[in-house]
């Protein structure tokens, strides 16, 4: 299994604020959903920051995503593991398949691969 990226999820009602700070970084948006919006580094598009009011699907925002090339493994793995699941694997509307765990910080992670366009 190949990590991707790591994006910290920042749970904020002030979306706009945030990319007005993080623009002063460098950063700029390339995605928005209304409930989540992601900053990215234009020179390395990998270094991201995601800023959430709340997850559209989830019981709890997580605390970072971080997508790997075989989400199901991911999860064989985190669940046979026995840490906690905290959202199940499932596909999203958006283009995703993921799933949430609780890391032994108690930080929650979600867990993802972007699925193939069709």
């Amino acid at each position: 299994m190949t990590v991707r990226r790591v994006v910290p999820n920042i749970q904020s009602e002030a979306a706009q604020e945030s990319r007005q700070f993080y623009g002063l970084l460098g950063f700029e948006e390339v995605m928005n959903h209304g409930w989540i919006m992601t900053l990215a580094s234009p020179t390395t598009p990998a270094a991201q920051i995601s800023i959430m009011t709340g997850d559209k699907t989830a019981p709890v925002t997580p605390d970072m995503s971080v997508e790997v090339d075989d989400v199901d493994a991911a999860y064989a793995a985190v669940r046979d593991s026995g840490a906690e699941i905290v959202h199940p694997l499932q596909d999203e509307e958006w283009g995703v398949r993921r799933f949430f765990a609780r890391d032994p910080n108690g930080r929650v992670v979600n867990v993802l691969s972007h699925r193939p366009s069709r």
